[in-house]
């Protein structure tokens, strides 16, 4: 864009992870008038505000999209400054990723493996519920996300990754002490669930689906960690939704049993990343997409 300067974008990105002006200004080594004065002239050049001045501050929606602009700039400068100036050390490449805590459980690390031991890459994981991964790539501050939705943003690709199946499992002692007479609305009055956060509805949604038990009316522990709900599972203490493909060993070996084996909750998965790649980026999206496509059920 004509007449912007980066130094602008640089002093909202610090206000915003810095959490105030004063902490910005000692981070920038420059006077804290200095970062307003920045912040006033990106302002001033956009003719709309870039921060909601509260504490601490956030960006507007314009303010994210300039500084989803600014991370990608500043990560291919990253991957662009040492392959013309190779007699300068190569400082890290940050790559940072929106991703659910059950593709970090199973499949993700596997497929990052031969990038992260072949590149100099500095890896930034950020979990979230995949509803709400896309949102960190809204904001810019990661270069990709998995999510469930199959419609990509704006100057996005969305790539299709795989089905996940969940399955409702429990130990055999738990499902005898529940469940002997099967899994019923009243047996599940009784018998405690899991969820991964106070926005994750996945396990109730699924009870009220098909048991049409009314949501808010069933007992369940919240853990936010997707090795946790196995843990939970396998120590009898709750029934769980968890995915096949991180279970196999357990449900083979009798440790845990499915306990609706008519039923199952599929997921299908998405990575979304921007169009415009190039370099570690488009190598990163290429082995993210096939190492999931052969994991997972397509």
């Amino acid at each position: 864009m004509r007449g912007l300067d980066y130094r602008w974008i640089e002093a909202l990105d610090a206000v915003i992870a810095q959490r105030g002006f004063e902490r910005a200004a000692e981070h920038l080594c420059i006077t804290q008038s200095a970062v307003s004065q920045r912040v006033k002239q990106l302002e001033k050049l956009m003719a709309q505000p870039m921060l909601v001045r509260e504490q601490p501050p956030r960006p507007t929606a314009a303010g994210q999209k300039m500084l989803g602009l600014y991370r990608r700039v500043r990560l291919l400068e990253q991957e662009l400054l040492p392959e013309i100036t190779p007699d300068d050390v190569s400082q890290p490449l940050s790559v940072s990723i929106a991703t659910n805590a059950d593709s970090l459980a199973t499949w993700l690390l596997p497929a990052l493996s031969p990038l992260l031991k072949s590149r100099r890459i500095e890896l930034n994981l950020m979990i979230e519920d995949e509803a709400r991964t896309l949102d960190k790539l809204r904001s810019g501050e990661v270069v990709g996300a998995i999510s469930m939705d199959a419609t990509p943003m704006q100057g996005c690709v969305a790539d299709y990754l795989g089905r996940v199946d969940f399955l409702c499992v429990a130990s055999p002692e738990f499902a005898a002490k529940y469940f002997a007479d099967g899994v019923t609305r009243e047996s599940l009055l009784n018998a405690p669930g899991v969820a991964f956060d106070q926005h994750d509805d996945m396990h109730e949604r699924f009870i009220q689906q098909h048991f049409n038990l009314p949501l808010g009316s069933v007992m369940k522990h919240t853990v936010r960690s997707s090795e946790a709900f196995v843990r939970l599972a396998l120590e009898g203490i709750a029934f769980s939704l968890i995915p096949k493909v991180q279970i196999l060993d357990e449900l083979e070996n009798g440790r845990l049993v499915n306990v609706t084996p008519d039923i199952f909750l599929t997921r299908r998965m998405y990575w979304h990343h921007w169009a415009l790649e190039s370099g570690v980026l488009t190598e990163l999206s290429l082995q993210l997409t096939q190492h999931a496509r052969t994991v997972l059920p397509q």
